[in-house]
């Protein structure tokens, strides 16, 4: 899609095609059909822009809660940060005036920005996606407090704010770029313009080297997850710079105005030495962003747990303590694996459904999970690790 065809989209016209393919519950499988009927009463590139429209409208529903009413392209969706984590990050930018949204894309983080107080400076190098952006502001009714600008900040300076959010390039002919002076911008590039704006927010991927990341005061990491699943990192510089590092819990049933459940730990201090011990009553499943923020063991004493292995980040202790911070299993009993013998005592057991999870096992859990798996009643949960630096099998129960 480009300029003008997003332009003919907008039209009376393209909104009364968008509206009519939203009422047909389009799917992938109906793009040829639909394509051909379409064309037989508008210009080509208008339909298939429509219809690429739609599907994307209905794919952003896991990240936007008005998606129906967005503007995307598939890389800029597939890079575009979820509503809520969006919001959570806003929240931490909420007392600055002026905030300037460097690669802001499609929107995502300036409609979060500029509905919790910021005005807002959206810039990007891409005409189109800037145009996206601004319809999207429009659309949501807060284009009124951003100001959008077309710029390459590679060979330009940012424009003047409080506070400076850069979601740089991390894909590039749809492959995913790890290293983060592969970026577009690179890294070393944005924290130069801290020498005019020391309040700085960087989104970075969730499996980002934390090794090529400052190590000085001055600058935090934060890990987020989404309802279990690690979406992204965020390096905080400056004054928003308040621990050196952070993990953040989001758990939200659906995307929309609902706030949910926030919870964060902070590693202020160093962490413990982790305790070891074998498996206990109750186990203990990190959440994804407590084990890349490194606060496994803070998360230990705080649940009075102690690690199975001093290689494996999963906990375990004879009590049940409730947290934000972890999945929790009952343990039913523990073996060391052998896939005989665990095969006949999940018979002796009843077992129905097994589901099969695992750290620092080889095994294909989806294969595993159908040998074992019996005519039974019970549903129970096989979780395959090590304990003391042998592999074991847990045999567990959902609490």
């Amino acid at each position: 899609m480009n300029l003008e065809t997003f332009a003919a989209l907008r039209s009376a016209t393209g909104q009364a095609v968008l509206a009519e393919l939203a009422a047909r519950h389009l799917s992938e499988a109906d793009v040829l059909r639909e394509l051909t009927r379409l064309r037989a009463h508008y210009p080509a590139d208008l339909a298939r822009a429509a219809i690429e429209q739609t599907l994307l409208r209905k794919r952003a529903q896991a990240k936007f809660s008005q998606a129906d009413r967005l503007y995307f392209t598939r890389e800029a969706l597939e890079q575009a940060t979820s509503e809520p984590v969006a919001t959570h990050r806003a929240r931490r930018l909420a007392d600055y005036a002026y905030v300037a949204d460097i690669c802001c894309g499609i929107g995502g983080d300036l409609l979060a920005l500029a509905a919790v107080g910021p005005s807002v400076t959206a810039v990007d190098r891409d005409e189109l996606r800037l145009a996206l952006a601004a319809a999207n502001a429009a659309a949501l009714g807060v284009d009124q407090r951003v100001r959008f600008v077309c710029a390459d900040v590679l060979s330009t300076s940012p424009p003047p704010a409080d506070a400076l959010f850069c979601d740089p390039g991390r894909r590039s002919g749809g492959r995913r770029r790890f290293a983060v002076e592969q970026y577009e911008p690179p890294l070393a590039h944005i924290l130069t313009w801290q020498a005019r704006t020391s309040a700085l927010a960087v989104k970075l991927g969730p499996g980002v080297n934390l090794a090529e990341l400052p190590h000085t005061p001055g600058y935090e990491v934060e890990f987020t997850s989404l309802n279990g699943e690690l979406k992204e990192a965020t390096l905080w510089c400056g004054p928003l710079a308040t621990t050196p590092r952070r993990a953040t819990v989001l758990q939200q049933a659906a995307i929309g105005p609902s706030p949910g459940l926030t919870a964060t730990m902070t590693a202020d201090t160093m962490p413990p030495p982790s305790q070891l011990a074998p498996p206990g009553s109750f186990l203990y499943e990190p959440d994804p962003a407590i084990i890349r923020a490194g606060l496994v063991t803070k998360l230990a004493t705080q649940l009075d747990a102690a690690q199975l292995d001093a290689d494996i980040a999963y906990l375990t202790a004879d009590q049940h303590v409730a947290t934000p911070f972890a999945r929790i299993w009952r343990v039913l009993e523990w073996l060391p694996f052998n896939l005989k013998r665990l095969r006949a005592r999940l018979h002796e057991l009843d077992a129905g459904a097994v589901t099969v999870k695992k750290r620092g096992s080889p095994l294909d859990t989806d294969v595993l999970a159908r040998q074992l798996s019996g005519r039974g009643v019970c549903s129970l949960v096989v979780v395959l690790t090590h304990a003391g630096g042998h592999p074991v099998a847990l045999i567990c129960t959902k609490c």
